[in-house]
């Protein structure tokens, strides 16, 4: 089964800049398993939210 693909989720400068500042670099596949956890993260919230009869996503729903 292949893995479902998301949109980008964030800012790939932003991450480097965060590796950077941790005197680090960051791989090219580091992105994709960077937005597939954010993706799974997201789907799991829209699931609860869901679950509660609820439309909006809040911070408890991560």
């Amino acid at each position: 089964m292949a893995a479902k693909k998301y949109p980008t989720f964030f800012v790939k400068s932003a991450v480097k800049q965060f590796a950077k500042s941790k005197n680090m670099m960051v791989g090219s596949d580091a992105y994709d398993a960077i937005n597939m956890k954010i993706g799974k993260m997201l789907e799991a919230a829209a699931s609860r939210c869901k679950d509660n009869k609820r439309k909006t996503l809040k911070a408890y729903d991560f």
